[in-house]
């Protein structure tokens, strides 16, 4: 199924004409465009409350503080601790 092209939308016009009539046609637009606009604010006015409505720690959750594991650093910021069968390294050798 295509696009309605030039033609179509004549007809489809014409046929609003003749049912409606060329009194009631500004009506029923001044009609729909009130409509419109109250679901538009209506819409914006949910979503706005739904906003003010979320809790907090939504947006920036707390860290757990039961059952927390500890963080992972950078295994060049730990310093592994010398192997049982080797004895600790002097430096100054």
């Amino acid at each position: 199924m295509g696009s309605l092209g030039p033609f179509e939308l004549v007809l489809i016009f014409l046929a609003i004409l003749l049912i409606f009539g060329a009194k009631r046609i500004p009506e029923i637009a001044r009609g729909l465009g009130k409509g419109i606009k109250e679901f538009k604010s209506a819409t914006s006015e949910i979503s706005r409350e739904l906003n003010v409505n979320e809790p907090a720690n939504r947006i920036h959750p707390n860290p757990p503080t039961h059952g927390a594991s500890t963080p992972r650093t950078d295994a060049s910021q730990q310093a592994a601790p010398p192997a049982a069968d080797q004895p600790p390294q002097n430096p100054a050798n």
